[in-house]
């Protein structure tokens, strides 16, 4: 198994720099593009609600960041110590896709993110958080 391990602070300004050097560490092992992409715009999406949601945009907070590749799939952890989550619930989007002027500004985060991986799963532990995607390359 390969393993990248990165410690970021919690500010906005961080995510685009970090979710391409991770971008550049999937590349670098042969990810393949679609997956890359994936992964690229759930990390983002992630740190994003951490920043917002556990942290309440605190930016003098860290993040944990694993990414973890082997054979069978890629695996993206994310550990906050912020406020945990109430619940995992990812609620169908309705919504006019001929009318994108008028698409949801909130509650899509959780909603693309299970569209674009395999595995989603939360929890809570000791005072942190714990958020962890599973896509496999089959």
């Amino acid at each position: 198994m390969i393993e990248l391990n990165v410690n970021i602070i919690s500010d906005y300004a961080v995510v685009p720099e970090i979710s391409r050097s991770i971008r550049d560490f999937l590349k670098g092992e042969e990810v393949e593009e679609h997956i890359c992409n994936a992964a690229e715009i759930c990390l983002v999406e992630t740190l994003n609600n951490i920043i917002k949601h556990a942290y309440q945009e605190d930016h003098s907070s860290f993040i944990d960041i694993s990414v973890r590749k082997n054979s069978d799939y890629l695996e993206l952890l994310m550990v906050d110590e912020g406020k945990p989550r109430e619940s995992l619930v990812v609620h169908d989007l309705d919504f006019d896709p001929n009318d994108i002027q008028n698409l949801p500004e909130s509650g899509m985060g959780l909603f693309i993110i299970k569209q674009l991986m395999d595995e989603m799963n939360y929890y809570s532990v000791n005072g942190k958080n714990y958020f962890t995607l599973k896509k496999w390359f089959y």
